[in-house]
């Protein structure tokens, strides 16, 4: 019998063994034989558990049990995390993590450790919770020269932004209904704020250029400023308003990555991803646009990417997967200032100055002495110049890309 361990038993952890309970029976036909969660690591008590047995407080416990093979690390965060991962793939045991702030800030060293000591470091569930995109990446897609990635991948700003569009729900009111109903934390801060999807986009243009995308260094907007006005003049746009982790490839070899809200048109297929759904496009030179659609959280969801993950390693034990990437000297991240969009903006001030200022493609004025514009292509670096000179001389209330 394969023995494996799991760091941490929140909501994925305990889900992740709840994943090997269920579906005993089928993981030992694909692995070729039974799989046991030997331990399972945390220091809360959890002895009144059927399984509670199992618990145990001191990590050097799994690291030094030879029995052990493959680990999942669900702990979250950068600190025992990567301490714990590192010593297990120094160890000669796989991990397999969900956690994408880990993946995203240390991934190439800990990629590079793994393959020192012949074992796999996988993160399937980082990106997309239950939804498959690292693998179809580095594997169905591996013909492809990648173009761009654009998608939703924040669940919880999803579900946002649905209230607000569909039942004229407030932000902060969204937010409380989003906390009730379990999608969001008490502290909200990494998902409003961007910072999440932020990870998952870096992880991907990691994966697709080869070289590390930094998430301190990758412009990050959330979705805190949007109000129920933008939302009815998006609509009045043919748009809706989605939070969108965007990389795009340059000619250069270079690529821009940034996270922001964005104005996506009713026909485009992103804007009919609704609550705590995730899709992402990827577009492949050879493939043309491909996309990934479902939930991107969960506790089942996540945990059967993170079960898959464990069972490829053992499936595959002496046989590592070709996945790596630079340390970021390559320096791929190409500054925002030269990338074009069109835009919408909300101005209060003179109809004069802003169709002197912008290259405006329509106007409307929804509310007296409000003008709601969408313009004609800009780069970052013009359209930032441009609202510096209408503030000097009015408001601009809002400034969003339009994709």
């Amino acid at each position: 019998m394969i023995k494996a361990a799991i760091m941490g038993h929140g909501t994925v952890g305990s889900g992740v063994y709840e994943v090997f309970e269920m579906n005993a029976d089928k993981i030992a036909r694909v692995v070729g034989e039974p799989v046991e969660v030997k331990y399972v690591l945390d220091l809360r008590d959890f002895s009144a558990l059927p399984y509670g047995h199992k618990f145990v407080t001191d990590f050097s416990v799994i690291e030094n049990d030879p029995e052990v093979q493959v680990v999942a690390e669900v702990m979250g965060g950068v600190g025992a995390a990567y301490e714990f991962t590192k010593r297990c793939l120094q160890a000669g045991k796989s991990v397999c993590t969900s956690n994408k702030e880990l993946v995203a800030t240390r991934g190439e060293e800990l990629l590079k450790i793994a393959e020192e000591h012949g074992v796999n470091y996988m993160f399937e569930a980082s990106v997309g919770g239950g939804i498959p995109i690292i693998r179809p990446m580095l594997q169905c897609l591996a013909a492809n020269e990648f173009n761009e990635i654009c998608g939703i991948l924040n669940g919880t700003t999803n579900y946002i932004l649905t209230q607000m569009i569909h039942n004229g729900v407030t932000f902060e009111d969204a937010l409380k209904q989003a906390q009730l109903n379990g999608y969001a934390e008490k502290d909200p801060t990494a998902d409003i704020e961007g910072h999440d999807a932020c990870r998952k986009i870096c992880i991907l243009a990691d994966l697709a250029f080869g070289d590390k995308f930094d998430p301190d260094e990758v412009s990050c907007e959330g979705i805190t400023h949007i109000t129920l006005e933008d939302v009815a003049n998006a609509d009045k746009l043919g748009c809706v308003i989605k939070l969108i982790g965007r990389t795009v490839r340059c000619g250069d070899g270079t690529a821009y990555a940034y996270v922001a809200p964005h104005l996506i048109p009713k026909d485009n297929l992103l804007a009919s991803v609704e609550d705590v759904f995730n899709a992402i496009m990827v577009n492949g030179n050879a493939t043309g646009d491909v996309m990934f659609y479902g939930k991107g959280a969960g506790k089942l969801a996540t945990a059967s990417a993170v079960a898959a993950d464990m069972l490829d390693c053992l499936e595959h034990a002496g046989r590592r997967r070709r996945i790596m990437w630079g340390d970021g000297s390559k320096h791929l991240l190409r500054p925002l200032d030269e990338l074009q969009s069109a835009w919408y903006v909300r101005y209060r001030g003179a109809r004069k100055e802003l169709e002197t200022v912008l290259p405006v493609e329509s106007l409307a004025e929804p509310a007296e002495g409000v003008l709601v514009a969408r313009t004609g292509r800009l780069t970052t670096a013009e359209m930032r110049s441009r609202m510096e000179t209408l503030n000097s001389c009015g408001t601009v209330h809002a400034a969003m890309r339009i994709l």
